[in-house]
Order: structure tokens, then sequence, then C-alpha cells
């Protein structure tokens, strides 16, 4: 007989020769799970191929639950008959988490046994506690506090896109059939989908540098995440480069970075953000590079390049927020975000990089680097870093009195003043109108 593959709460051992390793079984799906069984007598492959059972094997293995598993825990552990063979069937469950095997902590991957530390596996409890119960409670956002285009909005773009079937929705309907009410209430996910209330930021910004030092524009949006994504997405793709390619004698524009990845990882920040945290959502735009924060720490207990490498288990922290993106087509498939961010990037000969911090996770997206860059950082080995920053503004806007500029570079007027003849001197600059109301045109 064979009874299967086994499961994240199913494990097989091939005798009580195992014993320890069988431990770490029961507590990582412990860990995991709450519950689980163990046979002593049956192949990791399924095949049932017995043991001897006597009062003193299973009272090696009664022994070896109490001396290994912490958190004490009462198994019922027995004899069973299969084809004639026998075999120990351990049923053990337990709700005091987290659970040791000789000290270590494993959590259940698949049909594997993974060695965690205690504060990732902290983590994992942190982060599933907020994905069960977060996106359900209710919020102070009573049902009618909704922004019904949003609503309308994304119900015609996912039957558009085959996501959701044709018929007559309205808002109730939507919010009802997607569990985003409680009562009279918007729960925390429909707030934060679809609330008229401002419930999320986002903090937007253009440096003039790879520091964060001299901003050349810096805006706050408050809204839903619905309405969120379309700003961020406009924001960036105004203010990224393109270049214009005539193919067949059609005009195409082409942005520096595309347009899929910047919408995958924007849907992917949103989906996993740990909302009411206490950072918010953040875009910079910088010349070497776009970052994307997300506010919360990393939502998965696998690494990124686990998922791009391999098929591991996706983990969602909030798959209500999730599932409403990826009907609307803002997520192209369900719980393979890097997997589909490393593909683009990698078709597109776009560099990227990730940073998990306490707070949020930042995703960095480096910009290409167009033959206009390379002799302006020729040129730019003449400047110093005021006039770098100066010349950055005028490019961006070139009206900026000597006044906006001084406040923007935190510099005196004179500073600045300094700057412009020097940058005049060199042939970067030349004042265009009268010296009460310049403009600024840029000849490098």
């Amino acid at each position: 007989m064979n009874f299967g593959k086994e499961t994240e709460t199913l494990e097989f051992k091939k005798s009580t020769s195992e014993i320890k390793v069988a431990m770490i079984s029961i507590a990582s799906i412990l860990n995991k799970h709450g519950i689980g069984t163990l046979y002593f007598g049956v192949k990791n492959n399924g095949d049932v191929v017995g043991q001897n059972v006597s009062e003193s094997s299973l009272r090696d293995v009664s022994r070896a639950v109490y001396e290994s598993i912490q958190p004490q825990i009462y198994p019922a552990i027995d004899e069973v008959v299969i084809d004639g063979k026998q075999l120990i069937k351990v049923e053990f469950s337990g709700d005091s988490k987290p659970y040791s095997a000789a000290g270590k902590y494993y959590l259940r991957t698949a049909d594997e046994d993974r060695e965690v530390s205690p504060d990732e596996l902290r983590n994992f409890f942190e982060a599933n506690k907020y994905r069960t119960k977060w996106e359900n409670e209710k919020s102070d956002a009573l049902s009618k506090q909704v922004d019904k285009p949003a609503i309308k909005l994304f119900w015609q773009k996912a039957i558009t896109v085959g996501r959701l079937p044709e018929g007559r929705y309205t808002s109730p309907i939507i919010l009802n059939r997607f569990g985003l009410v409680k009562g009279e209430y918007l729960t925390n996910a429909g707030e934060v989908l679809f609330g008229d209330t401002r419930p999320v930021s986002l903090r937007v910004g253009i440096f003039a540098t790879d520091e964060k030092l001299t901003i050349l524009d810096m805006k706050l949006y408050e809204d839903n995440v619905y309405n969120l994504l379309k700003k961020a997405e406009d924001y960036i793709f105004k203010n990224i480069r393109w270049k214009i390619e005539i193919i067949e004698s059609e005009r195409s524009e082409i942005p520096e970075i595309p347009t899929a990845v910047i919408r995958e990882v924007l849907a992917n920040s949103f989906a996993h953000a740990m909302y009411g945290s206490r950072t918010n959502h953040e875009i910079c735009i910088h010349p070497s590079m776009i970052t994307i924060y997300s506010p919360g720490d990393y939502a998965s207990r696998h690494k990124p390049e686990e998922y791009i490498k391999g098929n591991v288990e996706s983990e969602i922290r909030n798959p209500t927020i999730a599932k409403i993106l990826y009907l609307s087509k803002y997520i192209e498939q369900f719980g393979s975000g890097f997997k589909r961010i490393d593909s683009l990037c990698k078709d597109s000969g776009i560099r990227y990089f990730y940073e998990n911090k306490e707070n949020g996770f930042k995703f960095i997206i480096y910009r290409p680097q167009f033959q206009s860059d390379i002799l302006d950082v020729t040129l730019d080995v003449t400047l110093n870093g005021t006039e770098k920053a100066v010349y950055a503004i005028l490019k961006q806007k070139p009206d900026s009195s000597r006044e906006e500029i001084a406040n923007k570079i935190s510099k005196t007027v004179r500073t600045v003043q300094r700057a412009l003849n020097s940058l005049g001197d060199k042939g970067y600059i030349r004042r265009v109108g009268s010296k009460q109301n310049p403009t600024w045109e840029m000849l490098k």
C-alpha cells in the first residue's frame, strides 16, 4: 500500500531509528499549522514497509516527545496495522506556539523542515497574526464612506480584462461580494482599498542627487489604495525619460524603464504593506535610481531569491487587497510578484536591488544610462556640489528664482548667485530675460 505524498501536516519515517528527525518534523508542523500526523513504518515516498511495534517502542516515542518538544504536548501514540504491517501512528496538536525540538526552532515548508532563528519565527507569527486578523477587522469608516467612482472603475476594469464575470454591479454588491463590509462599517481592507477617508499616505519626490538632500519636487498624496496606484504610476511615468522611435513610419514613445516593471513593483508594494505602521509609502526619483518603499517588514519567511529561483509556497500578507489588485490586473499572477519582476527586469536589461529594513521594504530600480548622461558625467567633474544642485534645479524648472533655489538647497541667496555666475562662466547656462525675472537656458 502507498499513503501518497507527504504534506505540510503529514510526515513519514521508515522506522523509529529516525526518531530524532521525527521530533523536528513534529515541532515544525506545530509551528506552522498547530496539528499534524506522523507515521513510523512508512518510506518518504509513501510506501508502507512496517516496523516492529512493542510496548517498548511506543514508550520510546512517548519519551522522545516528552524530552524533545517544548512546550509540552500530549500526542496520541498508537499501533495501527495496514496490509498486515505494523505501524506507529502519532497524532499531535498544540496551541502554545512556538515549539522547539531539542532547543531549536523549525518551520514546515511543503514536506521539509527548516530551522529558523527565534526572531525569524517571531516575525512569522506576527505576519500571520496580521494577515489573518487585520483585513477582516471592522474599521472606523461607515460602509457609506466609500469612493464610488473608484469601485466602479474597479469592476469595469476587472470585467474588461476578463477576471470578473459580466453582470450588474453596484458599490454594495462589490463590498459584500469581497467581504469588505462588516455590519454598518467597512473592514480595514475595505477602507484601505476604497474608502473616501484618505486612509493611506504616499510621499513622492524628485532629488537632484542620489542622496535625499536637494529636493527638486515633493508631494504628499492621501487617498485609498486604488487611486494611489494610479497617482504613483502617473508621477513616475511623468518624471522618467522617454525616447522616441520610428518603427515602420509609426512614432512610438519608449520609457527608460518598462511600464510593466513599474506597475508590478508598485502593485506588490501596496499589496504586501503593513497598514497602520509607523511609516508611509514613499517613492523617490534620483538621477540613477527609483526607490519604492513599502511600510512594514518583509511579509514572508522565504527570501525573495527563493521565490525567484524556485516554486516555494507564496505568502500574502493582505490576501483581500491582493485579490482586488489581481482582478483589476494590477498584479498579473497571484502570488508570483518577485519571479515576474525578476523576469521583466532581465528581459529589459534593468538592474534592481532590495533592502529589507526593520520598518519597511525598499525596492530599488536602477535607471539605465543614456548617452546624454555619459556626457553630463564627463562635464560635471568641473562643478562643485552647490553648482551641481543649482544646475539640476534649473534643468527641472528653468525659471526658478534665486530665492526658490536657495530654499531648496538650504543655502544663502549670495551662495546661489555665485553658483549661477560660475555656471554661466563655465558655459552651462545662459540667462534669458531681465535680471528681475530671469529664465535660464540650458547649454549642456
